[in-house]
């Protein structure tokens, strides 16, 4: 059976299908309507939390895109995405990887839903979370004042999982956190031919 990831337009799920177009691993994206618990019911019955990404590799299920690029190089490598233990930056590796979602997306999802989910209900809440994201940007910002990627002087997922926030403040119109090092970055890594082809699945079918 071949890779599946279930994902929605401009979702988290762009992390393991741009990892995937990376290495070359061939998978099936099905694109959903969004919130697909509420406008594609049935999806239910493949994932039971509802939330998307999704992959299914076979007997493999995952729920959390940073784990799915994590699995993917770790199954289908070796590939220069991976960070080793033995190389330098290796710490810096996994602390990005956790960074990502837990530093970065987490207050990006509560904007989301405040300012295009439920708009009016709680602004003041979105506001809030808004600054939050802006300032934990302050490490990431600091760190690519001498680097081009963010781990061992290469491209690798850490580089894909923490720019999806950038990506993401780009469609929230958080411009506040398009500094100049992070913009010099991602308008590096978002050239790429893998996101290039990663996006093109961001749109739904007519």
């Amino acid at each position: 059976m071949s890779i599946k990831i279930y994902s929605c337009n401009d979702s988290r799920g762009l992390r393991p299908m741009w990892t995937a177009e990376e290495m070359g691993v061939s998978y099936e994206s099905e694109m959903m309507p969004f919130p697909p618990r509420f406008l594609h019911k049935e999806y239910m019955d493949v994932n039971i939390l509802g939330t998307i990404p999704y992959l299914i590799d076979g007997e493999v299920e995952m729920t959390e895109s940073v784990a799915m690029c994590q699995y993917l190089v770790e199954k289908y490598g070796p590939t220069e995405l991976k960070v080793n233990s033995d190389e330098a930056d290796f710490h810096h590796y996994l602390n990005w990887l956790a960074h990502s979602d837990a530093t970065l997306t987490f207050p990006q999802t509560v904007v989301l839903r405040y300012t295009l989910q439920e708009v009016g209900v709680a602004d003041k809440a979105a506001e809030g979370y808004r600054r939050w994201f802006v300032a934990r940007l302050k490490l990431l910002e600091k760190s690519l004042e001498s680097r081009e990627y963010l781990c061992s002087d290469r491209f690798t997922i850490a580089d894909i999982c923490v720019s999806y926030a950038i990506y993401l403040a780009k469609t929230l119109k958080i411009e506040e956190a398009f500094k100049p090092n992070i913009m010099r970055w991602t308008d590096m890594l978002f050239e790429r031919k893998g996101f290039q082809k990663a996006i093109e699945n961001r749109y739904l079918e007519s």
